[in-house]
């Protein structure tokens, strides 16, 4: 009889999102994710910086100019902490190296 165990295979995303990730990056995925992840914090933090020089903003023409590079860091950022959490789980996700 078998006993269920942490051994189980991936799901199939798991696979298919290891079949995206690029050789020497799947070899790497922890300093990937970090990499991705302190993008996503730099990103974020210069978005938050564009949104309250938009908020003192003399006009509305620099005001949307802020908001509008504003937004573009601030989905920069999402996308980056998205990438950082899929590499995580991949590499969670994997076999232990022997």
């Amino acid at each position: 009889m078998h006993a269920p165990d942490d051994s189980t295979a991936p799901s199939r995303s798991v696979t298919v999102m290891r079949r995206l990730i690029r050789p020497w990056e799947s070899r790497h995925l922890r300093a990937v994710a970090g990499v991705r992840f302190a993008a996503g914090g730099f990103n974020l933090g210069v978005g938050l910086v564009l949104l309250s020089l938009g908020r003192s903003a003399g006009t509305d023409r620099e005001r949307r100019k802020c908001y509008g590079w504003a937004a573009w860091f601030l989905v920069s950022a999402a996308l980056q902490f998205l990438g950082g959490y899929m590499d995580t789980t991949v590499d969670r996700s994997a076999p232990p190296r022997t």
